[in-house]
């Protein structure tokens, strides 16, 4: 998909007269980032303006998958309420898929760095490194201690059953993206379901939650300044955010997966996982005793998601350059998640 695909310059010209006649005159559009789910755009307008612009992937989309409205109305709402959780300022929603082809919104940028698989010169010392992932765990627990219905949140998911909706909806989507026997898929996803434990509490859950979903300020000391990607966003357990941000978090020695995921935690001053967690447990109160299904959970998601990309790639409707990876990128996903399964994780 080109970008003109993806955003119509015309189209998208008449939604700014339309909507917002203050980003007005000519503008350009750029890809942002390597996103494999939703797509960033950066519109620039030659008077000056930028606004960054969210829409759905192309293809045969699972239905509820990359849902770019629930993106906009979290982080609307956490904003509005003043929750010590840093989002960027959104500033309209067109839900039309009419318009681009799909539905969009736009929100400000924010300056700062993703850290993906390199160190910003300015975040590289260790003492910088230790303040990246402070800071990933002080958000995520001030994220599961707002309230949504004084956020205005309360409609927005349903936390009973929230578990077992997980393990329904994911086999579904299984279903629909099986083409190759991977075992290790079909065993986690048996065991989760023998083994569903009971969720303590309820809170707004991000569910992408990682390294490589926030931006850092651009100077030292390291400081979150947003929490971005929103679209897999609900009510439900927080525990599935920690497992989520645990299996994605690198300790020395672990067998990448060749995906464009944060690879730099695992050198030195980067907090391991086992201190993430009892930091967030300490911080909590949380029963983390569990912990270990919930990363299952999280690998298991991301192995069946991604195998679903893999298929859309084979059969030409994504042409993501590091879709050519998941050959061997899905079956690694899902060993890390075997191995959650057995215990052996390192927590």
């Amino acid at each position: 998909m080109t970008t003109e695909d993806a955003v119509p310059s015309g189209a998208l010209a008449g939604y700014l007269a339309r909507e917002h006649p203050d980003l007005s005159g000519p503008f350009a559009v750029e890809r942002l980032g390597e996103g494999q789910s939703c797509l960033t755009f950066m519109v620039r307008g030659e008077e000056g303006w930028r606004a960054v612009l969210r829409r759905p992937p192309r293809g045969d989309l699972p239905p509820s998958a990359f849902d770019v409205t629930r993106e906009f109305r979290v982080m609307s709402a956490l904003r509005e309420h003043g929750a010590a959780v840093p989002v960027p300022r959104t500033l309209s929603l067109c839900a039309d898929p009419e318009v681009l082809g799909a539905p969009f919104y736009l929100m400000d940028p924010v300056d700062g760095h993703v850290v993906r698989t390199e160190l910003p010169k300015e975040l590289s010392s260790t003492e910088e490194r230790a303040r990246m992932g402070h800071e990933l765990s002080r958000t995520l627990v001030a994220l599961h201690e707002v309230d949504p219905v004084a956020a205005g949140l309360e409609t927005f998911g349903k936390p009973d059953g929230y578990l077992a909706r997980q393990l329904r909806r994911m086999g579904q989507l299984w279903e629909l993206a099986r083409f190759r026997e991977i075992p290790e898929i079909e065993a986690v996803g048996a065991w989760l379901g023998e083994n569903v434990p009971v969720a303590q509490r309820a809170s707004i859950v991000h569910g992408d939650y990682k390294l490589d979903n926030v931006i850092f300020a651009p100077e030292a000391p390291a400081r979150l300044i947003a929490v971005v990607d929103w679209e897999m966003s609900t009510l439900g357990d927080p525990l599935a955010d920690l497992g989520w941000l645990l299996y994605f978090w690198f300790d020395p020695g672990d067998e990448r997966f060749g995906l464009s995921v944060a690879t730099v935690t695992d050198q030195e001053g980067f907090p391991r996982r086992r201190d993430l967690l009892e930091r967030y447990a300490a911080e909590t109160g949380a029963d983390v005793s569990s912990i270990l299904w919930y990363v299952a959970l999280a690998g298991w998601k991301i192995a069946i998601i991604m195998e679903g990309s893999y298929r859309r790639f084979l059969g030409g409707v994504t042409d993501h350059p590091q879709f050519t990876m998941l050959e061997e990128g899905v079956k690694v996903l899902a060993r890390r998640s075997a191995l959650a399964m057995k215990g052996d994780f390192g927590l």
